[in-house]
């Protein structure tokens, strides 16, 4: 499938209990209805061509048998339909019973998997009636095929190399060595699960929670097919409670207690980049395994999982809250080592009224009030040049004000136009020595005084920037310590708005709302009218879009032509595919043509997945050819 992804279904049919005439029927709907919404899977729950409450009639050979021909007529019936789906049933073989999952395709049974783990204890019997099912794989005849029976089979799609999956049945997930551990070693991309998991008060959250840490600890999707309404209440209830999960999120749940079939598209290709990266994740050669392979149809899905437009940032409050208070103590904390451990006596931070040097300049303010440190030792220095705004520099020194810390004013076009004339610039071409010559100085300001004052810079470049090379080299890149590299610009701002929220000082709050209502600029270029005249997003592009493109090309490796696709679904309401074509073109010449700026970065904390340091995160070569990124990009069609 088009950039990995595999739409799968995980359906709880209407039933009877041993009506497996009746059940067959609604699962063969189900089968079409899934293959009508181009799913490529289906997964079904525990026993469901006879129901999970039959009890003692499991040991009824007529209950069996027909279960068996219609598991035959399932095939049969969906025969032209392009979907893998997989049953549940009760199968006896060499004289013991099973409880068994059955994957079909095209007419053909692939496989079936018998339950390793029979539960018996509490409201569980299983083992009046199954046998537990042994390692190995052996071959059984059904209807005159001969059919593959054991736990360790990988069911493989030939055409699509990410896409392989096994399965484990209920209480196969609840114990500690789950067989899906095993499965994912060998290969598996995705556990399908058969589940008759009753209900009970506060049972759902465990379930759902158990899901998902196991699809992020084995780096998997997982999908999770429960029994629902129909089975028997004689003691029990079943609530249908239906999921799919990759990697730790939810992708798709069904609503308890009523019989559904939900949807969702999985990425292989994700899950197969996050396994590449973590070299720790255990591979085995599966040679103990069977593999069975099958071919399916190519398809381009429209999607419908969500894609976030700011993937930095969690879509929850709650959960944004938490991370911004959980980022500003990462960054406080390793300043706080970095000043304890060079013995500073003073920070030394430029401050220019915008986002960064702002959330730089809070958290230092919380390094040194950890410390017990004197606030009047941060010395925050605004210095005013060319292009500096009334705006701006009022929020400078009402912010610095309202911190206590100690503010320092330094004017420096006087500094500026000496070193023009020293080199032969004229004042009067706005070009790029002109703009950089003010970075370079406000630099060198900072680093003497921290000289002065026996202190350390603390830099204020952000993610995006380091991203984009939005920086100064030797200027504004240049630090002691960088609190902000791996804070991307769509973080910064609810860093900053989170501090304005929570904060008791109203001039306090009242700056930082300012602040956060400026355009992004470096102001080198003289303003017009008294305003801005330069806006960053004006010249390098949108940082949403920019913040994007970075996560999934450096946090996946995703291909230009994926980049585009999901940046395309995320930003439909906002940008036109063109425009979003033209800005991606932008970032991967410069993600490519910059990393000479990132390669001497100065240490920083990590606080996400994504970081571009040298020493850690991203090693590349500044040499490195985009020729490959950029040749994709212009052969895409859409």
């Amino acid at each position: 499938m088009k950039h990995g992804y595999i739409r799968v279904c995980a359906a709880t049919p209407d039933i009877r209990v041993a009506d497996c005439i009746y059940n067959a029927d609604n699962i063969i709907t189900k089968i079409r209805e899934a293959a009508g919404n181009s799913a490529k899977l289906i997964v079904f729950p525990e026993l469901c061509i006879t129901a999970y409450t039959c009890g003692d009639l499991f040991l009824q050979r007529k209950l069996i048998s027909s279960a068996k021909e219609q598991l035959t007529r399932i095939a049969d019936e969906t025969s032209e339909l392009d979907i893998v789906s997989v049953i549940g049933l009760p199968m006896i073989v060499n004289h013991s019973l099973y409880n068994c999952a059955a994957v079909i395709h095209k007419g053909r049974i692939l496989g079936v998997v018998p339950k390793k783990n029979i539960p018996n204890y509490s409201e569980f019997y299983e083992k009046r009636h199954f046998a537990e099912a042994e390692d190995g794989v052996i071959n059984i005849n059904i209807n005159n095929q001969t059919v593959p029976f054991g736990t360790n089979i990988l069911f493989c799609a030939e055409n699509i190399t990410e896409f392989v999956f096994a399965i484990e049945i209920c209480e196969d997930l609840w114990v500690p060595d789950s067989p899906s551990i095993s499965h994912a070693i060998a290969g598996a991309t995705v556990i399908a699960n058969l589940s008759a998991s009753d209900e009970v008060t506060g049972k759902s959250h465990y379930r759902e929670d158990l899901v998902c840490i196991q699809s992020a600890k084995l780096f998997c999707a997982y999908v999770y097919a429960d029994a629902g309404e129909g089975e028997s209440t004689t003691d029990l209830v079943f609530s249908g409670h239906n999921l799919i999960a990759e990697n730790g999120a939810v992708l798709a749940k069904a609503e308890r207690f009523q019989n559904s079939a939900i949807y969702a598209e999985i990425d292989t290709h994700k899950l197969s980049a996050e396994r590449t990266r973590t070299i720790t994740f255990k591979r085995s050669n599966a040679s103990d395994y069977t593999k069975i392979y099958f071919s399916l149809n190519e398809e381009t899905y429209d999607l419908t999982r969500e894609i976030n437009k700011t993937p930095f940032v969690p879509s929850s409050d709650t959960e944004r809250e938490k991370r911004c208070e959980e980022i500003l103590t990462i960054q406080s904390m390793g300043l706080k080592k970095r000043i304890l451990h060079s013995g500073a006596k003073t920070a030394v931070l430029g401050i220019s009224g915008g986002l960064d040097s702002t959330l730089a300049l809070l958290v230092t303010t919380r390094a040194f009030d950890s410390l017990g440190l004197e606030r009047r030792n941060i010395l925050a220095i605004t210095m005013p040049c060319f292009g500096t705004t009334d705006r701006t520099y009022n929020n400078a020194v009402a912010f610095s004000k309202s911190l206590g810390v100690t503010l320092m004013e330094i004017p420096i076009n006087k500094a500026v136009l000496t070193h023009f004339e020293d080199i032969g610039q004229n004042p009067d071409t706005h070009d790029v020595t002109y703009e950089n010559s003010q970075a370079r100085e406000r630099t060198q300001i900072l680093m003497d005084i921290a000289n002065k004052t026996e202190g350390l810079v603390v830099g204020t470049g952000d993610l995006s920037e380091l991203a984009l090379g939005w920086a100064t080299y030797n200027g504004d890149h240049m630090s002691m310590y960088a609190v902000n590299a791996s804070v991307p610009k769509t973080l910064i701002r609810y860093l900053v708005d989170y501090e304005a929220n929570r904060t008791d000082n109203d001039m306090l709050r009242k700056t930082l709302v300012d602040i956060l209502n400026t355009p992004v600029s470096p102001e080198l270029l003289p303003p017009k009218d008294g305003e801005i005249s330069q806006k960053t997003e004006h010249i390098v592009g949108p940082y949403e879009l920019h913040d994007f493109f970075l996560y999934y090309t450096v946090r996946f490796g995703f291909p230009p032509s994926k980049v585009f696709r999901l940046a395309k679904y995320a930003f439909r309401e906002d940008y036109e595919p063109d425009f979003i074509l033209s800005w991606l073109k932008v970032f991967y010449k410069r993600f490519f043509s910059q990393q000479f700026k990132r390669s001497c970065l100065p240490d920083a904390p990590k606080v996400g997945t994504v970081a571009l340091s040298p020493r850690g995160d991203w090693r590349m070569p500044s040499d490195a050819a985009v020729r490959l990124w950029m040749d994709e990009i212009e052969n895409m069609y859409y």
